[in-house]
């Protein structure tokens, strides 16, 4: 039925396409971007976290383990009466030929209980003792006694700085020698070297020590666990909170926007209402006087009424198909377009009213940029346009058009001049408010379709008029070169709100 009465008034399929403009989303939109950005901190939030706490965890193991091996080696010097001897020298060959045989015995039971609580650690891989000369004097694993390490940074490390050195490591380094445990790691496993001292601050021993310390590993899992757990619930929580309340907003601005909508509707429609009724009133009265006379009337005075019946009700008629372009939203996709060609042809098509007029045009027939526009919609520009210039010149005129560029280069202007009596400053100032008019019987739309057509491809319109010197219309068109061709329209479809407000 819409199809009918489009064509019922002349217009194509074509020209009935409509390409709208989705409406900005706020709801999907937060609901997209919030989701990512509070996902990227809980992922990053929890990231950071278990790493502090195994590191944490790790750095505490070590240094209990180095605290619970050098008090080990002091409490058995203390032990075996070895007052002024460290452990470190204690753990080397004999050095000490001046020993007594008690001293040598005492020396050997501390070294032995020293080194039998070492191979007994709990959870150790592997534990080895260094000599100054960086070579294996000890080891649970028999065969490195003997090596000499030459190359082992850590190692140098821990001589140079005379403190604790760690590492952790998740898998065996073929490469390295000393990493030859009796048993293979289940898990990730921690290396440490731990010095053993004088008094005066010198390296005497190096305690290498391989953990692999399940107990703690389970206590950093469980506390991962929790880590991601209060992550994830506390960043889910954060979203549902904030999702709500931009839900609440958006219903609530969905709703006011709604109402808007619809007062201005009520609106322009009461004031359509009112131009239709005032507008038909007159020629209702003529139709109906004139049906009457042809009733009473007889030869040619009957033709007469007739073609006055007729040519009313064409004219209605017009205002109907004026009334249904501008409610209906607008269509098609820009494009590309040679403007002073569109305005050859718009002035072919008024060729006859031109010469009956007595109204001269002047073209100013020069290359002109691509615009930006719409060839059918910018006829229809043109049209409305024109036809007004003609209705203010009934006596003859000058109708001049040129098209320039502007001094920035990115516009590209129309300007339509005509010599015919112009309009007052506030006719000025109304010709672009729905349904004004200075004309006899006109609805006051055709300068609203103008307006909505050229901001539909990101152009502008604007008028100026002088009382009895004429009317000047520019229109302002985006030259194509300075965009894509294919890019979607800038503007949204005018709706019935904006056609009627």
């Amino acid at each position: 039925m819409n199809a009918a009465i489009w064509e019922a008034f002349g217009d194509t399929k074509e020209e009935r396409e409509i390409a709208p403009t989705q409406p900005f989303n706020l709801l999907r939109w937060f609901s997209a971007i919030s989701l990512v950005i509070i996902a990227t901190v809980a992922f990053a939030i929890g990231t950071i976290s278990t790493h502090f706490l195994v590191s944490e965890s790790l750095e505490r193991d070590a240094m209990l383990s180095a605290q619970f091996i050098q008090t080990l080696a002091k409490g058995e010097t203390r032990h075996h009466g070895l007052r002024g001897m460290q452990m470190g020298d204690i753990l080397l060959p004999d050095q000490y030929w001046i020993f007594t045989h008690e001293a040598r015995q005492n020396r050997e039971r501390a070294r032995s209980e020293f080194l039998d609580h070492l191979s007994h650690l709990p959870d150790s891989l592997l534990a080895t003792i260094y000599g100054p000369d960086r070579t294996v004097v000890w080891s649970t694993n028999p065969a490195l006694i003997g090596l000499q390490m030459a190359a082992d940074d850590a190692l140098e490390a821990a001589y140079e700085s005379g403190g604790q050195v760690s590492a952790r490591y998740n898998e065996v380094d073929e490469g390295r020698v000393e990493q030859k445990f009796l048993r293979a790691p289940n898990m990730f496993f921690i290396e440490n070297y731990i010095p053993l001292i004088d008094d005066d601050g010198k390296v005497l021993a190096i305690v290498e020590l391989y953990k692999e310390p399940v107990d703690l590993l389970e206590r950093v899992k469980r506390g991962n666990r929790l880590i991601w757990t209060a992550t994830v619930l506390g960043g889910l929580l954060i979203y549902l909170g904030l999702f709500w309340i931009v839900k609440r907003a958006s219903n609530l601005l969905a709703s006011q926007q709604n109402q808007l909508v619809a007062n201005r509707t009520y609106v322009g429609l009461g004031e359509m209402s009112s131009a239709v009724a005032h507008s038909l009133r007159n020629p209702l009265a003529s139709i109906r006087s004139s049906a009457e006379l042809a009733q009473e009337m007889e030869g040619p005075q009957i033709q007469k009424c007739i073609a006055d019946i007729i040519s009313q009700v064409d004219r209605m008629s017009n205002w109907v198909r004026d009334l249904l372009l501008c409610l209906r939203p607008l269509h098609g996709e820009s494009e590309q377009v040679e403007p002073i060609e569109v305005v050859k042809e718009t002035l072919h098509n008024f060729d006859q009213q031109l010469t009956k007029a007595k109204i001269h045009v002047s073209l100013v027939d020069k290359p002109a940029p691509l615009v930006t526009s719409h060839k059918l919609l910018l006829s229809q520009v043109l049209n409305s346009v024109i036809a007004n210039a003609i209705e203010a010149m009934p006596g003859g005129g000058q109708l001049s058009i040129q098209a320039f560029p502007d001094a920035s280069g990115q516009w590209m202007d129309l300007m339509i001049s005509d010599s015919g009596k112009g309009m007052s400053r506030q006719q000025e100032l109304m010709a672009f408010k729905s349904f004004y008019t200075t004309k006899q019987g006109g609805l006051g739309i055709g300068l609203i379709m103008v307006k909505q057509i050229m901001e539909r491809f990101g152009g502008k319109v604007s008028l100026t008029s002088r009382e009895k010197e004429g009317t000047s219309v520019r229109l302002s068109f985006m030259i194509a070169e300075l965009k894509e061709t294919s890019s979607e329209l800038t503007h949204g479809p005018a709706n019935q709100a904006e056609c009627v407000a």
